[in-house]
């Protein structure tokens, strides 16, 4: 059987599609800035050609959805007809008048009305927010869970020391500081025998020899460091085939060999740290390279404060390195990838805001007659402006708040039940999620200017209505 390659879409290939399909829903209303009337013909070939794209996409629709929930799937197609049906019911018993149109004419401009309007109040606006919201609650809460997955086994400052002889520490009571222990590091690689049935087994490690008071260092690891002993990343005890009481062998750069035990296994989440790193204590780290105590790590209650505690405690005896410094690149790529996003995601915001702008040009022209009539009587091209402005705002304002209830109920649902994830791929084992209330008003202020926005081509052409021409 052939294996199907997944495609490589780069994200600027998503922006570039995206950003054509946001200019191609704003060309729907620009023929009605050159003229004021299109004759039946050319309008009766648009009309096909829109229904044939909506019928296909509608196919396209069902086509996904089946794969994702029949069920599900074909609730949502009964309850589009039954919202059709009992509109066509509720229709067809009255005397309609829409404009200049009335009977049969009036019911089909009326119902087009009403559908263009649910599309882009809830379909449009709601769902490109409620997506908008996810996505960045979604990311917040992989950097989140990434950087306290880091953290449980990673120092929030190292102060290292500038000198040959390890000096003390430098404030005992520093406000900030959980705990501190000097420490020493060097890569090894670990070797376990083979025992009857069990095969050999072989890794890389980056060995962490901790001094007295570095159990507090990671409480969640809950290590009881003893000589002669190690934990294991929960990722490179399955890689060695260890199990608790085993013999390992460290051997390290300069050919020294020691003797090791299995004390137990952390598991921190992130697969870096899992897959690479050991804790044994200090002398063991001596014994092995030779290293004496680099230095000191230190865990704070704020570990984002770790630069300014750094610089606070180091003074001419330490160099200080944050957390912050040596994962800096993950840092910045997490960020740079949230902004990416947001910008990709927001494009749907976009074309909702531009087809609220379809469906005011569309009012706009139906309610000529009305807007000449009320100029004639002495309203202000502002007032009548002002109508259309206020209908794109509520539209904006419906489809924003229903977003940012779709979006936390997601979001809420996601918390709920996290998506797995494969560890050596994103580092993390499942993807958690962190609602912002920043982001919730970020969007949402962001969304109703751009549907404001969008409202001002419809106004602009309700304002160059002239009257007199009109009523004639």
């Amino acid at each position: 059987m052939l294996a199907v390659e997944p495609l490589s879409i780069s994200p600027w290939t998503v922006f570039l599609y995206a950003l054509f399909t946001a200019i191609a829903t704003g060309l729907g209303a620009l023929p009605f800035l050159f003229t004021r009337r299109i004759l039946a013909h050319h309008l009766g070939l648009a009309n096909a050609a829109a229904a044939g794209l909506m019928l296909a996409a509608s196919f396209g629709l069902i086509y996904e959805g089946v794969h994702s929930g029949l069920g599900r799937t074909l609730l949502g197609v009964f309850l589009g007809l039954l919202f059709i049906q009992v509109s066509h019911r509720y229709l067809e018993g009255r005397e309609v008048s829409f404009g200049a149109l009335s009977g049969l004419d009036a019911r089909k401009a009326l119902m087009m009305v009403g559908i263009m309007t649910l599309h882009s109040f809830a379909e449009g606006a709601g769902v490109g927010v409620a997506v908008l919201l996810t996505a960045l609650s979604l990311t917040n809460g992989f950097v989140s869970g990434l950087v306290q997955a880091t953290l449980k086994a990673y120092p929030h400052l190292v102060l290292f020391s500038l000198s040959e002889e390890l000096p003390p520490f430098p404030t005992r009571e520093h406000p900030e500081v959980e705990a501190y222990a000097p420490f020493a590091a060097t890569k090894a690689l670990l070797t376990r025998p083979a025992e009857g049935a069990r095969g050999p087994g072989v890794d890389f490690a980056t060995l962490v020899g901790l001094g007295e008071g570095g159990e507090a260092l990671y409480p969640d690891l809950g290590l009881r460091l003893e000589p002669g002993g190690i934990y294991l990343g929960s990722a490179l005890q399955q890689s060695l085939g260890a199990f608790v009481g085993d013999r390992l062998y460290a051997m390290s750069a300069t050919q020294e060999r020691v003797e090791l035990r299995v004390l137990g296994a952390f598991r921190t989440g992130n697969y870096l740290l899992d897959s690479a790193y050991a804790f044994v204590d200090l002398k063991t780290v001596e014994r092995l390279s030779g290293i004496r105590a680099q230095g000191y790590q230190v865990r704070l209650k704020d570990p984002w404060r770790a630069k300014e505690i750094g610089v606070a405690l180091a003074g001419t005896r330490f160099f200080p390195q944050a957390w912050q410094d040596t994962q800096r690149t993950l840092l910045e790529q997490l960020s740079l990838q949230k902004r990416v996003l947001g910008i990709l995601i927001f494009l749907i915001v976009a074309v909702a805001a531009l087809g609220v702008a379809n469906l005011l040009v569309f009012k706009v022209v139906e309610k000529t007659p009305e807007i000449a009539l009320l100029r004639a009587m002495g309203a202000s091209r502002l007032t009548v402006g002002l109508v259309f402005a206020l209908e794109g705002v509520f539209l904006g304002a419906g489809g924003v708040l229903l977003g940012n209830l779709l979006g936390y109920l997601l979001s809420l649902y996601l918390s709920l039940r996290p998506l797995d994830l494969p560890g050596e791929l994103y580092f993390l084992t499942h993807l958690p999620v962190e609602m912002r209330l920043s982001d919730f008003l970020l969007v949402s202020g962001a969304s109703l200017v751009a549907t404001f926005l969008s409202a001002l081509l419809p106004l602009f052409r309700a304002l160059r209505v002239q009257p007199g021409v009109v009523l004639r």
